[in-house]
């Protein structure tokens, strides 16, 4: 039988969009992290596998939380996140999250409006964060500010992708009603370049998306824990620079990723600004977002 780990795309936790267990984060927390993040990369790349009946895929996805709530032993990753989350007495709640949303993938090729986009949020970005933090042993009051962020880097990575999405996959997370309300269609997003109706649709988006990010502003300094504290202000930077680029480029044409050259320069400006908020207690600009 092929396993789970077996359909894995090949993307790695050093290919992401954000840091996943860097060198910032405490060592004794990185094997742990990873293992997590190698559960979930596996059930997002069985999700999203090209040739794979969508039955198929749901039956891979049961098989992966059957093991990882003790049910066998044939897939690697859920039995490498089992024995972590044992080891540390946590919760599976936050990966089962993450499976949900990946059926979901599976099974809704098209969302409604802005409210069901977030409810996916909830279950495929969401989870992500709030392990982090319950690994950090933080408060979970930090889940509000901490959610907002998860939700924006998630669709961050729905308009960077939404073509891609469409083409590879028929799968669009961009809004109907969003569409409609710019005279746009989905079919526009299989086009070379996205028609104005179009362009505008996904930058009204993105100004959405950094009204979200505002709403999580304060969540670095509020962890107790300053590795992790930096680690956030860093995909917090690194979700700013690609929601300044989606307001102004056409991800159908233009490049809205970050280099790895960029994504250091702002990793370490990042990381100096949050060391001096957290030296000086200083609070957390949150810009006007006008349009949101």
């Amino acid at each position: 039988m092929t396993t789970a780990g077996e359909l894995r795309s090949g993307k790695g936790h050093k290919d992401e969009n954000f840091p996943v267990a860097s060198w910032i984060i405490h060592p004794r927390h990185r094997a742990l992290i990873l293992a997590f993040y190698n559960f979930v990369r596996t059930g997002d790349d069985v999700a999203d596998h090209a040739s794979l009946a969508p039955q198929d895929k749901l039956d891979k996805l049961d098989l992966l939380e059957a093991e990882l709530l003790g049910k066998g032993d044939s897939q690697p990753e859920a039995v490498a996140l089992r024995a972590a989350f044992a080891e540390r007495a946590m919760s599976p709640k936050h990966a089962q999250d993450l499976l949900n949303a990946f059926r979901l993938d599976v099974t809704k090729l098209r969302y409604e409006n802005w409210d069901e986009l977030i409810h996916y949020c909830s279950l495929s970005a969401m989870p992500v964060g709030r392990f982090m933090l319950d690994v950090h042993g933080e408060d979970r009051s930090t889940w509000a500010a901490s959610d907002a962020i998860c939700a924006a880097l998630q669709i961050n990575n729905h308009l960077q992708d939404c073509g891609k999405d469409y083409l590879d996959l028929d799968r669009v997370y961009i809004p109907r009603d969003a569409l409609a309300a710019a005279g746009a269609t989905v079919e526009m997003l299989g086009e070379g370049h996205a028609p104005p109706a179009l362009l505008k649709c996904l930058q009204d988006l993105a100004r959405r998306t950094e009204a979200l990010l505002n709403k999580g502003r304060s969540l670095p300094a509020q962890v107790k824990d300053t590795r992790l504290g930096l680690e956030i202000a860093v995909i917090d930077a690194f979700a700013d620079r690609i929601v300044n680029l989606l307001k102004v480029r056409d991800p159908l044409s233009e490049r809205v990723h970050l280099s790895k050259q960029q994504m250091l320069g702002v990793a370490l400006s990042a990381m100096a600004r949050a060391l001096y908020q957290r030296a000086t207690g200083q609070t957390p600009v949150v810009r006007h977002v006008s349009g949101a």
